[in-house]
Protein backbone atom coordinates (compact mmCIF):
# COMPACT_ATOMS: atom_id res chain seq x y z
CA UNK A 1 0.00 0.00 0.00
CA UNK A 2 1.55 3.40 -0.84
CA UNK A 3 1.88 6.27 1.46
CA UNK A 4 -0.87 8.16 1.62
CA UNK A 5 -0.58 11.80 2.51
CA UNK A 6 -2.18 15.73 2.92
CA UNK A 7 -0.63 18.33 4.26
CA UNK A 8 -2.59 20.20 7.70
CA UNK A 9 -4.01 23.22 8.58
CA UNK A 10 -2.25 23.34 11.78
CA UNK A 11 1.24 21.02 13.38
CA UNK A 12 -0.25 17.32 13.05
CA UNK A 13 0.24 14.61 15.02
CA UNK A 14 3.43 12.30 14.26
CA UNK A 15 3.21 10.02 11.35
CA UNK A 16 1.24 6.83 12.02
CA UNK A 17 1.85 3.42 10.65
CA UNK A 18 -0.47 1.30 9.09
CA UNK A 19 -1.29 -2.17 9.08
CA UNK A 20 1.08 -2.71 6.07
CA UNK A 21 3.68 -0.94 7.62
CA UNK A 22 3.98 2.32 5.57
CA UNK A 23 4.26 5.80 6.96
CA UNK A 24 0.70 7.91 6.84
CA UNK A 25 0.36 11.47 7.37
CA UNK A 26 -3.80 11.86 8.66
CA UNK A 27 -4.86 15.12 8.04
CA UNK A 28 -8.69 16.75 6.40
CA UNK A 29 -8.32 18.16 3.10
CA UNK A 30 -10.37 21.69 2.40
CA UNK A 31 -12.62 22.01 -0.82
CA UNK A 32 -10.16 23.24 -3.23
CA UNK A 33 -10.85 23.14 -7.14
CA UNK A 34 -9.12 24.07 -10.32
CA UNK A 35 -10.45 25.83 -13.02
CA UNK A 36 -9.64 26.27 -16.15
CA UNK A 37 -9.19 29.68 -18.26
CA UNK A 38 -8.80 29.86 -21.73
CA UNK A 39 -5.27 27.50 -22.43
CA UNK A 40 -4.49 28.39 -18.95
CA UNK A 41 -4.96 25.80 -15.94
CA UNK A 42 -4.96 28.17 -13.23
CA UNK A 43 -5.98 27.08 -8.97
CA UNK A 44 -9.19 28.50 -7.52
CA UNK A 45 -10.41 28.36 -4.14
CA UNK A 46 -13.48 26.67 -3.22
CA UNK A 47 -14.20 28.98 -0.09
CA UNK A 48 -12.60 32.46 -1.64
CA UNK A 49 -10.35 32.39 1.43
CA UNK A 50 -7.53 33.96 -0.72
CA UNK A 51 -5.48 30.89 0.53
CA UNK A 52 -4.21 28.10 -1.21
CA UNK A 53 -5.55 24.99 0.65
CA UNK A 54 -3.22 22.94 2.36
CA UNK A 55 -2.83 20.00 0.73
CA UNK A 56 -1.38 18.59 -2.69
CA UNK A 57 -3.31 16.21 -4.65
CA UNK A 58 -5.98 16.35 -7.10
CA UNK A 59 -9.32 18.46 -7.43
CA UNK A 60 -11.74 17.53 -5.03
CA UNK A 61 -15.04 18.24 -3.02
CA UNK A 62 -14.90 14.67 -1.01
CA UNK A 63 -11.87 15.45 1.33
CA UNK A 64 -9.94 12.52 -0.16
CA UNK A 65 -6.39 12.38 -0.06
CA UNK A 66 -3.92 11.64 -2.72
CA UNK A 67 -1.19 8.39 -2.60
CA UNK A 68 2.14 8.51 -3.06
CA UNK A 69 3.12 4.70 -4.38
CA UNK A 70 6.30 4.30 -1.91
CA UNK A 71 8.54 1.24 -0.75
CA UNK A 72 8.66 -0.11 2.76
CA UNK A 73 12.02 -0.79 2.13
CA UNK A 74 13.79 2.39 2.36
CA UNK A 75 13.17 3.32 -1.19
CA UNK A 76 12.60 6.59 -2.78
CA UNK A 77 8.39 6.41 -2.43
CA UNK A 78 7.80 8.41 -5.79
CA UNK A 79 9.78 10.16 -8.59
CA UNK A 80 9.09 13.20 -10.21
CA UNK A 81 8.29 12.95 -14.01
CA UNK A 82 10.70 14.97 -16.11
CA UNK A 83 8.21 17.00 -18.18
CA UNK A 84 8.92 20.15 -19.15
CA UNK A 85 6.34 22.87 -18.65
CA UNK A 86 8.22 25.93 -20.50
CA UNK A 87 5.30 28.29 -19.95
CA UNK A 88 4.47 27.16 -16.31
CA UNK A 89 1.59 25.10 -15.32
CA UNK A 90 -0.83 23.93 -12.25
CA UNK A 91 -0.48 19.93 -12.07
CA UNK A 92 -3.58 18.43 -10.89
CA UNK A 93 -1.44 16.18 -9.01
CA UNK A 94 1.47 17.23 -6.68
CA UNK A 95 4.38 14.93 -8.15
CA UNK A 96 6.36 14.40 -4.91
CA UNK A 97 8.57 11.86 -2.96
CA UNK A 98 8.19 11.20 0.36
CA UNK A 99 11.73 10.78 2.61
CA UNK A 100 12.32 9.05 5.23
CA UNK A 101 15.10 10.75 7.90
CA UNK A 102 17.28 7.76 7.53
CA UNK A 103 17.20 8.48 3.66
CA UNK A 104 18.22 12.35 4.37
CA UNK A 105 20.77 11.34 6.49
CA UNK A 106 22.89 8.47 4.15
CA UNK A 107 22.03 11.40 1.34
CA UNK A 108 23.78 13.57 3.28
CA UNK A 109 26.28 11.72 5.33
CA UNK A 110 24.49 12.33 8.44
CA UNK A 111 24.38 15.85 7.84
CA UNK A 112 28.10 16.31 7.56
CA UNK A 113 29.57 19.93 7.96
CA UNK A 114 30.96 20.40 4.57
CA UNK A 115 27.89 19.47 2.37
CA UNK A 116 25.99 22.59 4.38
CA UNK A 117 25.40 25.15 1.91
CA UNK A 118 24.11 27.79 3.36
CA UNK A 119 21.93 28.77 6.42
CA UNK A 120 18.88 31.17 6.68
CA UNK A 121 15.91 31.84 9.37
CA UNK A 122 13.99 28.85 8.61
CA UNK A 123 17.06 26.29 9.12
CA UNK A 124 20.16 24.88 7.05
CA UNK A 125 20.43 23.58 3.49
CA UNK A 126 23.03 20.55 2.44
CA UNK A 127 23.97 19.43 -0.33
CA UNK A 128 22.80 15.29 -0.87
CA UNK A 129 22.78 12.14 -2.80
CA UNK A 130 19.59 10.04 -3.89
CA UNK A 131 19.12 7.27 -5.79
CA UNK A 132 17.53 9.09 -9.17
CA UNK A 133 14.90 5.73 -9.48
CA UNK A 134 13.26 3.41 -7.53
CA UNK A 135 14.93 -0.07 -8.19
CA UNK A 136 17.18 1.11 -10.25
CA UNK A 137 20.23 -1.10 -10.70
CA UNK A 138 22.79 1.32 -12.49
CA UNK A 139 23.52 2.85 -8.87
CA UNK A 140 23.24 6.38 -10.11
CA UNK A 141 22.63 9.51 -8.32
CA UNK A 142 21.39 12.35 -8.07
CA UNK A 143 22.43 15.61 -6.42
CA UNK A 144 19.93 17.18 -4.51
CA UNK A 145 19.86 20.01 -2.01
CA UNK A 146 18.08 19.05 1.02
CA UNK A 147 16.56 22.00 3.61
CA UNK A 148 16.13 20.91 7.31
CA UNK A 149 13.42 23.47 8.84
CA UNK A 150 14.08 24.74 12.01
CA UNK A 151 10.53 23.07 13.58
CA UNK A 152 10.88 24.61 16.96
CA UNK A 153 9.33 27.81 15.63
CA UNK A 154 5.81 28.18 14.26
CA UNK A 155 7.56 29.94 11.17
CA UNK A 156 9.25 26.87 10.66
CA UNK A 157 6.45 24.83 10.05
CA UNK A 158 4.35 27.07 8.02
CA UNK A 159 7.02 27.56 5.36
CA UNK A 160 7.33 23.45 5.28
CA UNK A 161 3.67 23.61 4.52
CA UNK A 162 3.61 26.71 2.32
CA UNK A 163 6.28 25.47 0.33
CA UNK A 164 4.63 22.14 -0.54
CA UNK A 165 1.41 23.95 -1.37
CA UNK A 166 2.75 25.91 -3.69
CA UNK A 167 5.88 24.54 -5.13
CA UNK A 168 4.74 20.61 -4.93
CA UNK A 169 1.80 21.92 -8.06
CA UNK A 170 3.51 24.74 -9.68
CA UNK A 171 6.28 23.24 -12.30
CA UNK A 172 7.73 26.52 -14.40
CA UNK A 173 11.61 26.85 -15.98
CA UNK A 174 12.02 29.62 -13.57
CA UNK A 175 10.73 28.23 -10.32
CA UNK A 176 13.10 26.25 -8.13
CA UNK A 177 12.08 22.31 -8.60
CA UNK A 178 10.25 20.77 -5.22
CA UNK A 179 11.10 17.10 -5.30
CA UNK A 180 10.07 15.95 -2.27
CA UNK A 181 9.31 16.47 1.55
CA UNK A 182 9.43 14.75 4.83
CA UNK A 183 8.05 15.24 8.01
CA UNK A 184 9.81 12.67 10.91
CA UNK A 185 8.74 13.37 14.58
CA UNK A 186 9.73 17.23 15.19
CA UNK A 187 12.34 17.34 11.94
CA UNK A 188 10.66 19.18 8.71
CA UNK A 189 12.48 18.25 5.51
CA UNK A 190 11.94 19.96 1.83
CA UNK A 191 13.93 18.43 -0.84
CA UNK A 192 14.89 20.66 -4.36
CA UNK A 193 16.72 20.06 -7.27
CA UNK A 194 20.46 21.23 -6.73
CA UNK A 195 20.88 24.72 -8.19
CA UNK A 196 24.74 24.51 -8.94
CA UNK A 197 25.89 27.96 -9.61
CA UNK A 198 24.04 28.67 -6.42
CA UNK A 199 22.11 31.55 -5.74
CA UNK A 200 22.03 35.67 -7.34
CA UNK A 201 23.49 36.98 -3.94
CA UNK A 202 26.75 34.91 -4.13
CA UNK A 203 27.68 36.39 -7.90
CA UNK A 204 26.87 39.81 -7.05
CA UNK A 205 27.98 40.29 -3.18
CA UNK A 206 30.33 37.02 -3.03
CA UNK A 207 34.24 37.05 -2.94
CA UNK A 208 36.51 39.02 -4.81
CA UNK A 209 37.20 34.82 -6.39
CA UNK A 210 33.76 34.69 -7.37
CA UNK A 211 34.27 35.53 -11.09
CA UNK A 212 31.81 38.52 -12.46
CA UNK A 213 28.44 38.35 -14.44
CA UNK A 214 29.12 39.85 -17.40
CA UNK A 215 26.12 42.15 -18.86
CA UNK A 216 24.94 40.03 -21.29
CA UNK A 217 24.25 37.48 -18.13
CA UNK A 218 22.58 39.39 -16.05
CA UNK A 219 20.28 40.29 -18.75
CA UNK A 220 19.79 36.81 -18.41
CA UNK A 221 19.05 36.16 -14.83
CA UNK A 222 16.81 39.45 -14.99
CA UNK A 223 14.39 38.13 -17.66
CA UNK A 224 14.25 34.29 -15.93
CA UNK A 225 13.32 36.35 -12.34
CA UNK A 226 10.87 38.39 -13.69
CA UNK A 227 9.33 35.68 -15.99
CA UNK A 228 9.18 33.56 -12.52
CA UNK A 229 6.76 36.12 -10.82
CA UNK A 230 5.47 36.94 -13.80
CA UNK A 231 3.53 33.21 -14.02
CA UNK A 232 3.00 33.84 -10.39
CA UNK A 233 0.97 36.91 -11.07
CA UNK A 234 -1.14 35.66 -13.77
CA UNK A 235 -2.91 32.20 -12.31
CA UNK A 236 -6.28 33.06 -12.00
CA UNK A 237 -5.29 33.22 -8.15
CA UNK A 238 -2.67 35.45 -8.06
CA UNK A 239 -0.10 34.51 -6.37
CA UNK A 240 2.28 37.06 -4.00
CA UNK A 241 5.91 35.22 -3.47
CA UNK A 242 6.73 38.35 -0.61
CA UNK A 243 10.47 37.65 -0.24
CA UNK A 244 12.12 38.62 -3.77
CA UNK A 245 15.94 39.38 -3.11
CA UNK A 246 19.11 38.06 -4.45
CA UNK A 247 19.65 35.41 -2.56
CA UNK A 248 16.18 33.77 -3.14
CA UNK A 249 17.28 34.23 -7.12
CA UNK A 250 18.70 30.89 -7.35
CA UNK A 251 21.07 29.59 -10.80
CA UNK A 252 21.34 26.87 -12.24
CA UNK A 253 24.37 25.84 -14.39
CA UNK A 254 23.48 27.81 -16.93
CA UNK A 255 22.88 30.79 -15.67
CA UNK A 256 19.09 30.00 -15.69
CA UNK A 257 17.03 32.00 -12.77
CA UNK A 258 14.73 29.88 -10.59
CA UNK A 259 12.76 31.54 -7.72
CA UNK A 260 13.17 29.60 -4.39
CA UNK A 261 11.76 29.91 -0.65
CA UNK A 262 7.96 30.07 -0.70
CA UNK A 263 7.77 29.82 2.86
CA UNK A 264 5.99 33.81 3.00
CA UNK A 265 4.16 33.18 -0.07
CA UNK A 266 -0.13 34.68 -0.84
CA UNK A 267 -2.90 34.49 -2.54
CA UNK A 268 -5.56 36.28 -3.42
CA UNK A 269 -8.45 35.39 -5.15
CA UNK A 270 -8.49 38.68 -7.76
CA UNK A 271 -5.77 40.75 -8.81
CA UNK A 272 -7.23 44.16 -7.34
CA UNK A 273 -7.36 42.43 -3.26
CA UNK A 274 -4.64 42.48 -1.26
CA UNK A 275 -3.77 40.53 1.22
CA UNK A 276 -3.92 42.30 4.98
CA UNK A 277 -1.36 41.31 7.88
CA UNK A 278 -0.58 42.67 11.43
CA UNK A 279 2.95 40.89 10.66
CA UNK A 280 5.41 42.21 8.24
CA UNK A 281 7.57 39.37 7.01
CA UNK A 282 10.38 39.61 4.64
CA UNK A 283 13.51 41.35 3.99
CA UNK A 284 14.49 45.32 4.73
CA UNK A 285 14.83 46.90 2.11
CA UNK A 286 13.19 44.82 -0.95
CA UNK A 287 9.80 45.23 0.90
CA UNK A 288 6.96 47.55 -0.70
CA UNK A 289 6.15 51.22 1.14
CA UNK A 290 2.67 50.39 1.43
CA UNK A 291 3.07 47.13 2.81
CA UNK A 292 5.53 48.30 5.78
CA UNK A 293 2.92 51.44 6.15
CA UNK A 294 -0.39 49.82 6.16
CA UNK A 295 0.18 45.62 5.80
CA UNK A 296 -1.52 45.61 2.82
CA UNK A 297 0.23 43.01 -0.04
CA UNK A 298 -0.13 43.21 -3.36
CA UNK A 299 0.91 41.55 -6.78
CA UNK A 300 2.88 44.82 -6.92
CA UNK A 301 4.19 44.58 -4.27
CA UNK A 302 6.49 42.08 -5.34
CA UNK A 303 7.23 44.39 -8.57
CA UNK A 304 8.36 46.66 -6.32
CA UNK A 305 11.20 43.83 -4.72
CA UNK A 306 12.00 43.41 -8.58
CA UNK A 307 12.59 47.04 -8.73
CA UNK A 308 15.22 46.72 -5.84
CA UNK A 309 16.94 43.87 -7.22
CA UNK A 310 17.14 45.48 -10.72
CA UNK A 311 19.45 48.67 -8.91
CA UNK A 312 21.31 45.69 -6.93
CA UNK A 313 22.33 44.04 -10.36
CA UNK A 314 22.78 47.10 -12.35
CA UNK A 315 25.21 48.93 -9.12
CA UNK A 316 26.68 45.88 -7.80
CA UNK A 317 25.60 47.30 -4.25
CA UNK A 318 23.23 45.79 -1.66
CA UNK A 319 20.18 48.41 -1.38
CA UNK A 320 20.73 49.19 2.01
CA UNK A 321 24.34 50.81 0.85
CA UNK A 322 22.21 52.36 -2.09
CA UNK A 323 19.64 53.43 0.87
CA UNK A 324 22.55 55.35 2.86
CA UNK A 325 23.89 57.27 -0.20
CA UNK A 326 20.82 58.00 -1.62
CA UNK A 327 19.81 60.03 1.47
CA UNK A 328 18.24 62.84 1.88
CA UNK A 329 16.97 62.52 -1.20
CA UNK A 330 14.38 59.74 -1.96
CA UNK A 331 15.44 56.39 -3.51
CA UNK A 332 13.45 57.34 -6.89
CA UNK A 333 15.16 60.90 -7.16
CA UNK A 334 18.57 59.05 -6.79
CA UNK A 335 17.89 56.93 -9.42
CA UNK A 336 17.27 59.69 -11.87
CA UNK A 337 20.00 61.61 -10.82
CA UNK A 338 22.44 58.54 -11.37
CA UNK A 339 21.32 55.91 -13.07
CA UNK A 340 19.19 58.34 -15.88
CA UNK A 341 22.04 60.38 -15.89
CA UNK A 342 24.39 59.75 -18.83
CA UNK A 343 27.45 61.47 -17.10
CA UNK A 344 26.85 59.81 -13.72
CA UNK A 345 25.47 56.06 -14.76
CA UNK A 346 29.45 55.38 -15.82
CA UNK A 347 30.47 55.65 -12.29
CA UNK A 348 27.26 54.36 -10.95
CA UNK A 349 27.27 51.01 -12.74
CA UNK A 350 29.14 48.12 -11.16
CA UNK A 351 33.24 48.45 -11.52
CA UNK A 352 33.31 44.66 -11.77
CA UNK A 353 31.51 44.96 -15.58
CA UNK A 354 34.18 46.92 -16.36
CA UNK A 355 32.47 49.80 -19.06
CA UNK A 356 31.31 46.52 -20.52
CA UNK A 357 27.75 47.05 -21.41
CA UNK A 358 26.32 49.26 -23.89
CA UNK A 359 24.87 52.50 -22.08
CA UNK A 360 21.39 53.20 -23.53
CA UNK A 361 20.73 49.48 -23.01
CA UNK A 362 22.02 49.80 -19.21
CA UNK A 363 20.01 52.67 -19.11
CA UNK A 364 16.45 51.06 -20.58
CA UNK A 365 16.93 48.79 -17.69
CA UNK A 366 17.06 51.76 -15.08
CA UNK A 367 14.45 53.09 -16.48
CA UNK A 368 12.34 49.73 -15.49
CA UNK A 369 14.19 49.89 -11.41
CA UNK A 370 12.51 53.24 -11.64
CA UNK A 371 9.37 52.90 -12.37
CA UNK A 372 8.77 49.42 -10.50
CA UNK A 373 10.03 51.25 -6.94
CA UNK A 374 7.85 54.16 -7.58
CA UNK A 375 5.58 54.82 -4.50
CA UNK A 376 2.10 55.02 -5.55
CA UNK A 377 1.40 50.64 -6.97
CA UNK A 378 -0.70 51.64 -9.50
CA UNK A 379 1.98 53.49 -11.58
CA UNK A 380 4.01 50.46 -11.17
CA UNK A 381 4.53 48.26 -14.29
CA UNK A 382 2.90 44.84 -14.02
CA UNK A 383 5.29 41.87 -14.26
CA UNK A 384 3.79 40.95 -17.71
CA UNK A 385 5.60 44.28 -19.12
CA UNK A 386 8.35 44.06 -17.27
CA UNK A 387 9.33 40.27 -18.59
CA UNK A 388 8.32 42.41 -22.61
CA UNK A 389 10.33 45.08 -22.01
CA UNK A 390 13.38 43.29 -21.09
CA UNK A 391 12.69 40.82 -23.81
CA UNK A 392 13.16 43.65 -26.32
CA UNK A 393 16.20 45.12 -24.89
CA UNK A 394 17.80 41.50 -24.38
CA UNK A 395 16.60 41.60 -28.46
CA UNK A 396 18.79 45.26 -28.84
CA UNK A 397 21.44 44.06 -27.30
CA UNK A 398 22.10 40.52 -29.10
CA UNK A 399 21.44 42.52 -32.41
CA UNK A 400 22.93 46.14 -31.94
CA UNK A 401 22.86 46.82 -35.91
CA UNK A 402 19.40 45.57 -36.72
CA UNK A 403 18.32 47.57 -33.55
CA UNK A 404 19.40 50.46 -34.79
CA UNK A 405 17.91 50.27 -38.29
CA UNK A 406 14.48 48.69 -36.33
CA UNK A 407 14.44 52.12 -34.04
CA UNK A 408 14.77 49.81 -30.76
CA UNK A 409 17.54 51.50 -28.92
CA UNK A 410 15.86 53.19 -26.28
CA UNK A 411 16.23 56.87 -26.73
CA UNK A 412 15.73 56.99 -30.15
CA UNK A 413 12.12 55.38 -30.43
CA UNK A 414 9.30 54.76 -28.04
CA UNK A 415 9.19 50.61 -29.07
CA UNK A 416 10.98 49.61 -26.14
CA UNK A 417 7.76 49.84 -23.82
CA UNK A 418 7.11 53.80 -23.61
CA UNK A 419 5.55 53.22 -20.11
CA UNK A 420 8.89 51.97 -19.15
CA UNK A 421 10.40 55.34 -20.40
CA UNK A 422 10.72 58.54 -17.96
CA UNK A 423 12.03 62.22 -19.07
Amino acid sequence: MGNCCSIPNHDPHPPTTNQSGSRQFVASVSNTKLSQNGNSTSLGCGNNSGQISHFFGPSSSNNTSTSLWGSENSQVSRTREEEEFPNGQILDVANLTVFTLAELRAATKNFRRDNLLGEGGFGRVYRGRIKERIGSSSGKKLTVAIKVLNSDSIQGFEEWQTEVNFLGRLPHPNLVKLLGFGREGSKLFLVYEYMKRRSLDNHIFGSASVKPLSWDTRLKIMIGAAKGLAFLHTLENRIIYRDLKPSNILLDMTYTAKLADFGLAKSIPYPHLSHVTTRIKGTSGYAAPEYLSTGHLYVKSDVYAFGIVLLEMLTGSRIRDIMHVSQPQSLQNWVKSTLLNRVKIKSTMDSRLKGKYPQKLASAVARISYKCIQTDVKVRPSMVEVVETLEKIEAANEKPADSMKQGLVPGQSNKIDSQMMVN
